[in-house]
């Protein structure tokens, strides 16, 4: 499948100090899908090819990531990812959507349900965290520390890149992987390390009871790969909700089974439209 020929609608939005690019493909009700690192809206094509003979599903480039352009004083605070969220949905003129996120569009899309719970008709969690006593992985420990960060990410080629998605999610499609690391632009580089180092576990601190309390009755489902070597499985039950555990998938999930998650999105839909 070509990954960029799923969606038929294209644009760019200022959202906030954000130039978004937008894919949108579908009608009807409004589904946000927020990919994570180091990935772009392509992520979830093949979910969407499924869903949106239903829904109107719209998938940003997060900022700094794919072709949207953040500026270089752009917040990675939860406070600020939150406050990127809403001004994508005020640009969209969109009151209230279907939430789907998945990795650091978790964290952007988990701190906005904090602050802003009643504008979910849904939520979906794919593999991401949001407690304070997680244990950052070995890659994301190299991209929090000065100059190590910078030379990872300078001598990082494509077999590397590649070998270490797939270790993420075995069943990754090559072509995916291969894909994602054409995309990765210098801005993103830069993007990713600032994220991280923004992101201590400690800044999670109270969001994660606030969270829980938020979206205590948000209709909520969890997708979770159980063979992620860069957040434990016991994690996905942590957030409440329904939770369909995969034991043969790893941290894309969206890309292993997407059939299955297609179909999981759209029952949760179906019965809280």
């Amino acid at each position: 499948m070509n990954l960029t020929q799923v969606f038929t609608r294209h644009r760019t939005l200022c959202a906030g100090s954000v130039d978004m690019y937008i894919a949108e493909a579908g009608e009807g009700s409004a589904v946000l899908l927020l990919h994570g690192s180091p990935d772009t809206h392509t992520v979830w094509s093949e979910v969407v090819v499924r869903l949106a003979t239903r829904f109107r599903c719209i998938a940003p480039d997060l900022p700094g990531f794919g072709r949207s352009r953040a500026p270089d004083d752009f917040s990675c605070s939860l406070d600020n990812q939150a406050a990127f969220v809403r001004d994508l949905m005020a640009a969209l003129e969109l009151d209230r959507v279907h939430l789907v996120v998945h990795d650091i569009g978790g964290t952007y899309g988990l701190a906005f349900a904090t602050q802003d719970a009643p504008r979910l008709a849904t939520l979906t969690i794919f593999n991401t965290n949001f407690f304070p006593d997680y244990r950052w992985h070995f890659w994301a420990r190299v991209w929090r520390t000065r100059g190590f960060g910078e030379l990872a990410m300078a001598i990082t080629n494509r077999p590397l890149f590649v070998r270490e998605l797939r270790r993420g999610s075995p069943r990754m499609p090559a072509d995916y992987a291969t894909h994602v690391y054409q995309e990765l632009t210098r801005s993103t580089k830069r993007m990713i390390l600032r994220w991280y180092r923004a992101m201590d576990s400690e800044v999670y601190t109270g969001w994660d009871a606030r969270l829980l309390a938020a979206t205590a009755n948000t209709p909520k489902q969890v997708l979770w790969g159980d063979l992620d070597p860069f957040i434990p499985s016991r994690t996905a039950d942590r957030y409440g909700g329904e939770v369909q555990h995969h034991a043969e998938c790893g941290h894309w999930v969206m890309l292993e089974e997407p059939e299955r998650s297609a179909a999981a999105i759209a029952s949760l839909l179906t019965r809280h439209a």
